[in-house]
């Protein structure tokens, strides 16, 4: 089957992009190039502070002047996305009342909301099919003679390794920070109906996914918007395609900030602060990563899934196993703490915003860490070798609950039980947070945090060239994939030269923006997913669907 859409005009966007970074880092030699910014930045500020920056831009722009030319080039770009990004903020994150007193971004409503309607509309399939899910990704289901590129567990690793990152790390200690222990039950319950919005995006995309003649797998957002809305109404297929493109373009825009820009910035950053030697190596750190990111991505989805598979386990289990060693060195003060938790969620103190300041960072920190809503994990699952798009949809569902109720909530013990969101001098941040709860088993345990961030970013952005490679192909067809790929490693060889803290912003919303198209499309479309179901449990149930080895 061709599924190449070609938009030859809109090639010269992928060019634009290019040519800018590149330009800027010919530039950016007197630059420092750390950026401490990402998508929970944005929403910590105010609607009135981010239009006074915009305004603050837009008139930088016009008077900058005096700058070399370095600084020119960079700066303008940098202003330039920052009027963007406060022309496009107030809209996104539009404070919507949910309650009296309570008040949340328009975007985080349109995940929160899409949550509680799939979790109600397909009966709780998260506690329903935990288990079989869990048989399902050890592989007792798997069929080698099914469609698909990956195995159903080399799908979920892909997924993961976008998602299981900073978010855990230093977003986890922020939302601690600012919202206190109880911010860690309301992750707990947005991740809890995550699942079932996550479980729906992955079954639509095996269901509406396309197939070529070598093999390779189209689906995600992109694909089941434009064809399960134009099956859905058949007299407004331009809606379908409107929702699709509009997704691929902003998954496109996402890819080259947050996926690769930001992961190589971070990554330089926080080895060059645990290793002073390496300040003046940046083109070292980004050719490296530049290097072991192009030798993975250049195999496709395939060799993601083959390299993703084993990282993601090893560094999760790492990661974990040291904040395990943390919280049975306090062990008798675990049960005392979870009851705080609790208690903290419900009747918060002042000092953390009362009870709206702790939803509030509860759901935000859930909601950007696991990103279910978005989209994204569709792209991969999409990938995955089975006739049974329900099945891979249950696989998926897993996603979020060992993004946040495995690794953030081993995060959140970690701080919590050595008190190191108390430290006023670390108030608000993130990694340094964490990295004073790892010290208390050595001096050397904050070094180990900077290599775990530095793997975390790493297998972020592999997935991640992966989501923004299939939406290319979506927008401009296969032939610009080559273009696409180089792009991508470029834009990390430059990382760690700039400081475009306006261009991350921008990246960002584009990624959270993903959430608007998807949410509503996936809800116009749910009935198809809604009967097959109920169809997949009954089989299941009544023993028509077997492990493969009893089928």
């Amino acid at each position: 089957m061709n599924y190449e859409i070609l938009m030859p005009k809109r090639i010269s966007f992928l060019i634009v992009l290019c040519t800018l970074l590149l330009t800027g880092w010919l530039f950016s030699q007197e630059h420092d190039g750390t950026v401490d910014v990402g998508r929970d930045h944005l929403v910590d500020e105010s609607i009135e502070e981010i239009q006074t920056k915009a305004v603050q831009a837009s008139d930088e722009l016009v008077t900058t002047k005096d700058h070399s030319a370095s600084d020119n080039i960079q700066d303008k770009t940098n202003i330039f996305f920052g009027i963007l990004v406060g022309k496009m903020a107030p809209v996104l994150f539009y404070p919507v009342p949910i309650a009296p007193t309570i008040k949340m971004p328009f975007l985080l409503v349109i995940m929160v909301m899409g949550g509680l309607f799939f979790t109600f509309r397909y009966r709780f399939i998260n506690l329903r099919l935990f288990r079989h899910s869990i048989d399902v990704i050890r592989g007792k289901f798997d069929n080698p003679d099914d469609v698909g590129e990956v195995s159903h567990f080399q799908a979920l690793t892909s997924a993961l390794a976008a998602t299981v990152g900073l978010g855990n790390i230093a977003g986890v200690a922020v939302a601690i920070s600012i919202g206190g222990p109880g911010a860690v039950f309301w992750m707990w319950i947005v991740a809890f109906f995550g699942m079932s919005m996550k479980f729906s995006s992955c079954a639509l995309a095996q269901l509406y996914r396309k197939v070529d003649k070598d093999g390779q797998v189209l689906g995600g957002p992109m694909v089941y918007l434009e064809q399960g809305i134009a099956e859905r109404f058949p007299h407004l297929p331009v809606l379908g395609k409107l929702l699709g493109g509009l997704f691929a373009f902003l998954t496109i825009w996402a890819s080259f900030g947050g996926g690769n820009l930001f992961q190589a910035n971070q990554t330089y950053k926080l080895l060059s602060w645990q290793f002073p030697v390496l300040e003046n190596y940046k083109i070292v750190i980004g050719i490296v990563f530049a290097f072991l990111v192009g030798i993975v991505i250049i195999g496709g989805i395939k060799r993601i899934g083959e390299v993703t598979c084993k990282l993601v386990p090893i560094m999760c289990l790492l990661y974990c196993g040291v904040c395990m060693s943390i919280i049975l060195s306090h062990i008798t003060d675990v049960i005392p703490l979870l009851k705080s938790i609790v208690k903290q969620a419900i009747f918060p103190e002042a000092a953390f915003g009362g009870f709206a300041g702790v939803l509030f960072q509860g759901i935000k920190r859930a909601s950007f860490s696991n990103e279910a809503g978005l989209g994204s994990a569709a792209i991969a699952h999409s990938a995955a070798r089975t006739n049974e798009p329900i099945r891979e949809g249950v696989v998926a569902m897993i996603g979020p609950f060992i993004d946040t109720h495995v690794v953030c909530t081993m995060t959140a013990l970690s701080i919590l039980i050595t008190g190191a969101h108390l430290d006023p001098e670390l108030a608000g941040e993130g990694v340094q947070i964490t990295a004073k709860a790892f010290s208390s088993l050595g001096t050397f345990m904050p070094v180990l945090l900077s290599v775990a961030v530095a793997i975390f970013a790493y297998s972020t952005a592999i997935s991640w060239s992966y989501y923004g490679e299939r939406s290319t192909v979506y927008l401009f067809g296969k032939k610009v994939v080559p273009i696409y790929r180089l792009m991508y490693v470029l834009i990390i060889v430059i990382g760690p030269f700039l400081s475009l803290e306006n261009v991350i912003n921008f990246a960002d919303l584009m990624l959270l923006s993903m959430a608007f198209p998807n949410v509503i499309g996936m809800i116009i479309i749910s009935g198809k997913i809604k009967k097959m179901t109920d169809d997949y449990v009954n089989r299941l149930k009544s023993g028509e669907i077997q492990p493969s080895s009893q089928q």
